[in-house]
């Protein structure tokens, strides 16, 4: 059955009356049943408000999609029967008109003011939302006389669409409309622009953002977040969900936010984690809070006097995903003692068969385990450096310390983007 019908928005068609074959009224349009589809979500079947109560009909059952009016293929249409609800259906108009979602294009939250329906391979998808001020009209049945006020005055209202495939639902039920891509998109949005959406929407919908992200992406997003809203979102998840993002996280941001949790659930998480791991966290927060031992983080590219920068280079590679900066490699004793720093433009610049120590700086700068932020921003700021090696009590490498988590401290407002 061929289906006559071109693209349409979903506020032209609720309410328009849906007949048979021979033109008597079946009932008037309520919704649509929607199911995922091979590019775009697809109707399976129309929802018909009669005067028995709701019925539906199969998709592959219409033979007229229009504004004016909606036709069954038949006098009696088969699969005409009546509704009844199921668990986890989606519903076009019920789940995602006026509904908050993901803009993954532009990193925000936006409502949906219409929705427009489209013909791909004589299936009923759907195409894009409307989150513009004209959507708003034309379900209110005002867009031309919008459009005629906005020329008077010699302006214009925009066409405010997003493809479906940059959309992620928020709702429980339409959220699992989304396709891979979003998902993807997601993934890759900063996040910052991530913490600002979770800033934005109820806290029911929080849930559905956590898990249309990776373990490392949501450890990044939870750090960006203050630390109040930080604690509701960790309250949202198990303790092994909790666990497995710290782990993917940074020591020392895991480390911050585990000091914004109680002692007893700090504990509990702690003892979750793999051994390495939380003894390296545990170590951070047994500094002050603000001193060089609590800012630093441990994993730094640790590097011994003997080797060639051909074999920096390769030590490097093993553990670029493990440590927070590979901009310099320290040089340490057996003992972790300070020795030399080389930095990433030397050991790129330099044949591999050079020894480290040909080209090593030995009077390095560094702070001590317990200097102020004042004394780490001075020594970043004074020699030119993104990152500062943090000595213990006695003269042993702990950790390093970079600009970003100096500043982090003294402007939390401007590094996490604090969303008035």
């Amino acid at each position: 059955m061929t289906t006559e019908f071109n693209e349409i928005y979903l506020s032209a068609v609720i309410g328009r009356s849906v007949i048979n074959s021979k033109g008597e009224q079946i009932g008037i349009l309520r919704d649509l049943v929607m199911v995922p589809g091979e590019v775009f979500p697809e109707v399976s079947h129309i929802v018909i408000k009669g005067r028995k109560g709701l019925k539906t009909l199969p998709w592959s059952e219409v033979s007229l999609f229009t504004h004016v009016v909606i036709s069954a293929s038949s006098a009696n249409p088969p699969g005409l029967c009546t509704y009844e609800a199921y668990e986890g259906e989606i519903l076009v108009k019920r789940d995602l008109l006026d509904k908050q979602i993901v803009d993954v294009d532009g990193a925000k939250v936006v409502r949906v003011n219409d929705i427009k329906l489209g013909n791909l391979n004589q299936k009923l998808c759907i195409f894009s939302v409307d989150i513009g001020f004209r959507g708003l009209l034309r379900r209110l049945g005002y867009e031309r006389f919008g459009e005629r006020f906005a020329q008077a005055i010699r302006r214009d209202i925009p066409h405010s669409e997003i493809s479906w495939e940059y959309v992620q639902p928020l709702e429980a039920n339409s959220s699992k409309l989304a396709l891979n891509i979003a998902r993807d998109q997601m993934n890759e949005m900063h996040p910052a622009d991530l913490a600002d959406i979770i800033e934005n929407i109820p806290i029911r919908n929080i849930r559905t953002v956590l898990d249309s992200i990776d373990a490392e992406t949501t450890g990044d997003t939870i750090y960006e977040l203050e630390a109040d809203l930080r604690n509701v979102v960790i309250n949202q998840l198990n303790d092994e969900q909790v666990t497995d993002i710290l782990e993917e996280m940074e020591p020392d941001e895991a480390a911050d936010v585990l000091s914004d949790l109680p002692e007893k659930k700090a504990q509990e998480l702690l003892d979750m984690m793999d051994q390495e791991d939380a003894e390296d966290i545990q170590e951070l927060l047994e500094h002050e809070e603000d001193s060089a031992g609590g800012l630093m983080t441990p994993d730094y590219l640790r590097l011994t006097s003997q080797i060639t920068i051909g074999r920096a280079l390769e030590l490097l590679k093993e553990c670029a995903d493990e440590v927070e900066t590979i901009y310099y490699g320290y040089i340490v004793d057996a003992e972790d003692r300070l020795e030399g720093v080389v930095s990433l433009k030397q050991l790129i610049m330099n044949p591999p068969e050079t020894l480290i120590t040909d080209v090593m700086e030995e009077n390095v700068k560094f702070v001590h385990i317990d200097a102020e932020p004042e004394d780490m921003l001075e020594t970043l700021a004074k020699y030119d450096l993104i990152a500062v090696p943090v000595l213990d009590e006695e003269d042993r490498m702990a950790g390093i310390v970079t600009v970003d988590d100096v500043l982090a401290h003294y402007l939390p407002q401007i590094i996490k983007i604090k969303r008035r």
